[in-house]
C-alpha cells in the first residue's frame, strides 16, 4: 500500500511516521512526502527514515514536490498543509484583536481567513489526486477541517475529515478513570472545533455523571472552563468552546500574551534542528509542544479502516445525512461514525439539547457562507460570513474585519489581487 502525505515537510510528519512505524496495520510499503519547501522536506524526511529504520519498519520513504507523482497509485492521501505558513497564521491570530474579537486560526475571522486561503488549494490538489488515483481516500487534517472537508465532498471526492480532539479527550478520560483507552467510547457531537462529549461509555455503561462528579476539576483544567459549568452542562465541551463560553476572558488573555503562532514558530525551529541531527533516532519530547496530540494514532487507525474494509467506529468529519436533523444533509458534522472501505457514515445521534443545537446551527450558517466566500470570492461575501459568525455578529465590526482580512490575504486570493 502506498501512502501520500501532502504537507510532508510539516513538523507534524514525524508524529505520523512514528505512529506508522510501531504498527503493522495497515501494511504500508511506500510513503511519499510532498512539500514545496525542498530543504525543509529533506530534513523531515531524513529523520522519518531514521524512525522507520529504528522501528524495523520496511516501508520505503521518498520525497517529491509534485503532487501528481506522489499520488499516482496511492491508496490514501493525507492532507496536512498550511497555506501561508506560520506568518499567515500570525496574522489570523492578531488582526481580529484590534476589533475586540477572538484571534484564532480556526475560529472567527482568523478561521475564515484560513478557509479562504486553503479551500481553493485543497480542491486543486484533490483534482490532481482524482486524476491519478481515483480510488484513493483523502484524509483531511487541514484546518478548518469541517469547511475544507465539506468543500471536498461537495465536489465528489472520496474524503473524510479528521481532528484529534476526540481521541485526545478519549485518552484524557481513560487516564482519569484508570482504564485502557480501548475501553472508552465517547458520545461526541457537533461541528469541527465545536463539539461536546455527551456520554462516556465504559463496558456499555454511561459513566459521564460520575466522571463529572469526581474529575470535573481535572477536565476543566484541560479545556480552560470552570468545573461548575461542566457540572451544570452535564457534559464536557471541547477546549474550543472557551472562545464562546469565556469570550471576554480569553480575549483579555490573548491581548497580553504572544500569539500561538509565535510560540509554534519557535518550537518548529527547535524541532527542525533536532530532526537535522543524524544521531536523533526517536521522536523528540519537544514534539508534544507542537500540538496535534494522538494525531498519528487517529490517522493510522482511520486509514486502516478505509483501506482494509473495517468496519470500525471513529469520530470523524462526515456528511450529516440526517444525523443532526436541524442541519442540511450536506453539512459536515463531527460525530461517531462507522468507517469501512465504502467510507464514513454517521451513527444515529440522540436529540441534541437546545443550547447546543442553537449554537451548532448558528455556526453552521456561518460555515455555509464561509465556503461560498472561499469558492466564489468577493469582499461582501467575506463580510456576510463574518456577520453571521456568533463571535462577531455586528455589521460595523464585520465590515472592518472583512477589509483587513482581504488586505492581509490578497496575495493568496486571486480575486482580491
Amino acid at each position: 500500500m502506498k501512502l501520500t502525505v501532502v504537507g510532508g515537510g510539516s513538523t507534524y510528519t514525524p508524529e505520523l511516521i512514528d505512529g506508522l512505524a510501531v504498527r503493522r496495520e495497515p501494511v504500508i510499503d511506500e510513503i511519499v512526502l510532498v512539500d514545496p519547501d525542498a530543504e525543509r522536506l529533506e530534513v523531515v524526511a531524513a529523520f522519518c527514515r531514521r524512525l522507520l529504520r529504528e522501528a524495523g519498519h520496511p516501508a520505503r520513504l521518498r520525497t517529491t514536490p509534485d503532487v501528481v507523482e506522489a499520488a499516482t497509485g496511492a491508496s490514501a492521501v493525507l492532507l496536512q498543509l498550511r497555506v501561508g505558513g506560520q506568518e499567515a497564521r500570525f496574522g489570523d491570530e492578531t488582526f481580529p484583536l484590534d476589533c475586540g474579537c477572538i484571534g484564532q486560526e480556526t475560529t472567527g475571522a482568523g478561521g475564515l481567513a484560513k478557509a479562504l486561503r486553503t479551500v481553493p488549494v485543497v480542491l486543486d490538489i484533490a483534482e490532481h489526486v482524482r486524476a491519478v488515483a481515483p480510488d484513493a481516500w483523502i484524509v483531511n487534517f487541514t484546518n478548518p477541517v469541517g469547511i475544507v472537508t465539506r468543500a471536498l465532498l461537495a465536489e465528489g471526492h472520496r474524503a473524510v475529515g479528521l481532528c484529534n480532539v476526540a481521541i485526545t479527550f478519549s485518552r484524557w478520560i481513560a487516564q482519569l478513570l484508570d482504564v485502557t483507552p480501548d475501553a472508552v467510547r465517547l458520545e461526541h457531537t457537533g461541528l469541527n472545533h465545536l463539539t461536546w462529549v455527551r456520554g462516556v461509555r465504559v463496558d456499555g455503561r454511561d459513566v459521564l455523571p460520575e466522571l463529572l462528579a469526581e474529575h470535573a476539576d481535572a477536565l476543566a483544567g484541560h479545556i480552560g472552563l470552570p468545573s461548575d459549568l461542566l457540572r451544570r452542562l452535564g457534559m464536557v465541551p471541547s477546549y474550543y468552546l472557551k472562545y464562546f463560553y469565556a469570550h471576554d476572558e480569553v480575549l483579555a488573555q490573548q491581548r497580553k500574551s504572544p500569539p500561538r503562532a509565535a510560540v509554534v514558530a519557535d518550537v518548529e525551529r527547535d524541532l527542525l534542528k533536532r530532526y537535522a541531527d543524524p544521531s536523533v533516532k526517536r521522536k523528540p519530547e519537544e514534539l508534544t509542544k507542537r500540538g496535534g496530540a494522538y494525531y498519528s494514532e487517529a490517522a493510522v487507525q482511520l486509514v486502516h479502516a478505509l483501506t482494509a474494509g473495517g468496519p470500525a467506529e471513529h469520530v470523524v468529519n462526515v456528511r450529516n445525512d440526517g444525523a443532526l436533523p436541524f442541519l442540511p444533509d450536506d453539512m459536515v458534522v463531527e460525530t461517531n461514525s462507522t468507517v469501512d472501505s465504502a467510507g464514513a457514515r454517521p451513527l444515529p445521534v440522540r436529540p441534541v439539547e437546545p443550547a447546543l443545537a442553537g449554537l451548532i446551527g448558528h455556526v453552521a450558517g456561518y460555515e455555509q457562507l464561509a465556503l461560498e466566500a472561499a469558492l466564489r470570492g468577493g469582499r461582501d461575501r467575506v463580510a456576510d460570513a463574518l456577520l453571521a459568525h456568533p463571535l462577531i455578529g455586528q455589521h460595523a465590526v464585520a465590515d472592518e474585519l472583512a477589509d483587513e482580512l482581504v488586505r492581509r490575504n490578497a496575495p493568496f486570493l486571486p480575486w482580491a489581487r
